[in-house]
């Protein structure tokens, strides 16, 4: 089995609130998401009686067919794309998750993850807490659940309060919507307003579907109800140190986002040209590689006059699995999603884009079928720094040991890869590349974690548990 090679996607949420269709808007919402999440998705509606609730593992398009949608009635509710960074990937653990407690039914949808899971559900189950699922995100609704002498909203921001990580949240009471982003700003979380009604998500490309119009951010330890009247906001711990994940620029978000104030494409594309300047080579092309690579490899084409092929072709229908071979054939993963077209690369001296090099592994065989194209030289060309460290802040990394940059020099990987030259852009050109009013998180480059962590307990799993698989 042929193991991830690239930082893997982390979870998307939307949500939206006193909207007649606010299903269907939530279900074009999370199809707008799906990248950020292919293993499970699931929506919960409130039609101000109760909460309706439906998830599966699986794609969007997949999981609601029209008889789900129409089943789900109400006017509120939020919805969850899931790439497991934090638990089992198996379908109890799928969002949103719901229940029903002192004060009323409640679901919630949570990107990111929680450092101090582990230590928090000790202390729950230590006072009786029994957990339905390996969820860091269910943690937040115990601590809900013990702060019923408190309003709805100040429960919510103690139990906030002793969360430490990175959370975009939504939570869904009978008849409000709360949304509510970490102090550091680790995940993007946005406001904007369809039909005059109020629409929250991870990226704005889901507010362009359902042709809703952007507000803003809403800001790192802030915290927003909306309800009949409108929108509130409350500040629950306001952190001057934020830290937004660097890497929503690089690979995540889609570059039809907006994303921490500022174009996803237009970034992309500043890193491709930052790159030429830090790294020219001679060449005859420049190759990006599908997706994200391909608006940076605009920018090293603007700026060094090569032109830009598409070497290589995606295939845009590839699902969660497939049927491989028979034989042996470890490269064939590789190909099904991206192919090169011999036309172009015969004989030529390319310039390869990428965004990251993880373990090496995919990276490795793109070259070899490049060469077997009969490409002349490869220049491997890569729009972030060397990745040394692991991330605990929603993103699915490998162990430390794992990251081919934690143990080789730059000469080294390119060795192992077997290219003519390699270069990563510079700290500080992707700084200057992303140049706005927020300060990121680089800790996967440098291992400068904002806070100390705990790599035994910050990754939250316990799927090696003597846990009963429960099926609801």
């Amino acid at each position: 089995m042929l193991e991830h090679d690239k930082m893997q996607e982390e979870c998307g949420v939307f949500g939206i609130f006193n909207h007649p269709e606010a299903t269907h808007m939530t279900y074009l919402g999370l199809y707008a998401l799906q990248h950020r999440g292919q293993e499970s998705a699931g929506i919960a509606v409130s039609d101000r009686t109760r909460i309706k609730n439906y998830k599966k593992m699986g794609l969007v398009s997949d999981i609601f067919k029209e008889r789900i949608l129409n089943g789900l009635t109400g006017n509120i509710a939020i919805g969850h794309v899931r790439y497991s960074t934090s638990g089992s990937s198996i379908e109890r653990n799928a969002q949103p998750f719901s229940v029903y407690y002192s004060k009323g039914p409640i679901a919630i949808s949570h990107n990111g993850n929680i450092i101090n899971a582990f230590e928090l559900r000790e202390q729950l189950e230590e006072k009786g807490a029994i957990f339905q699922t390996t969820l860091d995100s269910e943690i937040i609704i115990h601590l809900l659940a013990k702060n019923t002498k408190k309003n709805f909203i100040q429960s919510i921001i103690d139990s906030l309060n002793l969360l430490k990580g990175s959370y975009a949240l939504l939570i869904m009471s009978r008849d409000n919507l709360i949304a509510a982003r970490d102090p550091w700003g680790f995940r993007p979380l946005v406001l904007g307003k369809v039909g005059g009604k109020y629409v929250v998500s991870s990226e704005t490309c889901a507010f362009d579907l359902i042709n809703a119009e952007y507000i803003r951010e809403i800001e790192p330890g802030e915290l927003i109800m909306i309800d009949d009247n409108g929108v509130t906001s409350y500040y629950f711990n306001k952190n001057e140190a934020h830290r937004c994940c660097i890497f929503e620029y690089v690979y995540f978000a889609r570059p039809d986002s907006i994303v921490f104030g500022k174009s996803v494409q237009s970034v992309r594309k500043e890193l491709g040209i930052q790159l030429a300047k830090e790294a020219p080579v001679d060449a005859d092309i420049v190759i990006p590689v599908p997706d994200s690579g391909i608006y940076a490899g605009f920018g090293y084409s603007d700026e060094s006059k090569i032109p830009l092929e598409m070497g290589f072709v995606r295939n845009h229908y590839v699902g969660r699995t497939f049927i491989k071979p028979t034989q042996d054939d470890r490269s064939f993963g590789v190909r099904v999603k991206l192919n090169p077209v011999k036309e172009i690369i015969k004989n030529k001296r390319i310039i390869l884009i990428d965004d990251s090099i993880v373990r090496a592994t995919t990276t490795k065989m793109r070259i070899e079928a490049l060469k077997n194209c009969g490409a002349k030289k490869i220049h491997l060309r890569i729009v972030s720094p060397p990745i040394t460290d692991s991330c605990f802040f929603g993103i699915d990394t490998p162990d430390k040991e794992k990251l081919i940059a934690s143990s080789h020099s730059v000469k080294e990987i390119e060795k192992i890869l077997g290219v003519d030259s390699l270069a990563y852009i510079s700290t500080e050109g992707l700084l200057n590349s992303v140049n706005n009013k927020h300060k990121y998180c680089l800790s996967c480059f440098d291992g400068k974690y904002p806070f100390e962590v705990n790599p035994e307990k910050a990754r939250f799993r316990l799927e090696n548990s003597t846990q009963i698989d429960f099926k609801f």
